[in-house]
């Protein structure tokens, strides 16, 4: 246990001060690079729940703020879709997404507030168990109609492919059973083209390291913070994020809860004769 936890923390670290590296302007001067830090606090509620037997709806809620944490408004991030479970390994999505982004300057002239993106998405996940250890890849495909905040501006199509890796390593049990606190891990690259992008074809890289704890087989809590390296409106110029995560996860099961009306009804009838 002692092996793995090193490893995720030396890889969070490592990969941390390596991006730190490229952030020194270089010696001649004539592609000097500008870095600016940032902050912010985002809460999410992931939601999944069983329909059929292989046949789940898949929602996330994301209420997101920035500057100092939790000073302004920076999104409220709605997720909608239907999960198709091919085996008990690898799942298919699709479905929408509704965000809404706040501008970072509120009230400025000639500028809508808030401004909303409308996207299509598709997912795959494939589950890699291991002794204790268990890895999730996921890639996700978006189609993205975004707009500026400028009054009028229009939708533009932009496409984005992102790739996740998240491990998961119970602490106090052998398994993810109830009751378990684990770490947790995850890296996400994203990709992006279309029109408008130019330079920016890698927009994010987004690193997380956390703690989470799982109640029940319906409710998870997770806690940690994330470390994203992004460009921040020009070639040359790049953002860190500093941003604490707060997750809620609940799953329901609404085949299994049919199934055990169905034989309850069944053995309330054979009583009766």
């Amino acid at each position: 246990m002692k092996k793995i936890i090193f490893f995720l923390c030396f890889l969070f670290l490592s990969l941390s001060s390596q991006a730190q590296e490229i952030t020194e302007e270089s010696p001649a001067g004539l592609y000097d690079k500008e870095f600016r830090h940032s902050t912010g606090l985002w809460t999410g509620l992931y939601t999944k729940y069983r329909l059929t037997e292989n046949l789940f709806y898949y929602g996330e809620y994301h209420f997101r703020r920035r500057t100092n944490f939790i000073e302004d408004m920076a999104q409220v991030y709605l997720r909608f879709g239907l999960t198709y479970l091919l085996n008990p390994r690898v799942e298919i999505t699709a479905g929408v997404v509704t965000p809404f982004y706040w501008a970072p300057e509120q009230d400025l002239p000639n500028q809508d507030n808030i401004v909303p993106q409308y996207r299509l998405w598709q997912q795959l996940v494939l589950v890699q168990p291991f002794d204790r250890l268990k890895l999730y890849h996921q890639f996700r495909f978006e189609q993205r109609w975004r707009r500026e905040y400028l009054e009028g501006s229009e939708f533009v199509l932009s496409n984005r492919f992102r790739y996740k890796i998240t491990a998961y390593y119970p602490l106090n049990n052998y398994k993810l059973l109830n009751n378990t606190l684990f770490l947790s891990f995850y890296e996400e690259v994203f990709l992006q083209a279309g029109k408008r992008v130019t330079y920016d074809y890698l927009e994010d890289n987004r690193m997380f390291l956390g703690l989470g704890y799982k109640l029940n087989e319906n409710i998870q809590f997770q806690a940690g913070y994330m470390w994203t390296f992004r460009y921040d409106g020009g070639p040359n110029n790049f953002e860190h994020r500093h941003i604490p995560r707060i997750s809620v996860y609940h799953n329901l099961d609404f085949h299994r809860m049919r199934i055990e009306k169905q034989k309850e009804k069944i053995r309330v009838l054979e009583n009766e004769f």
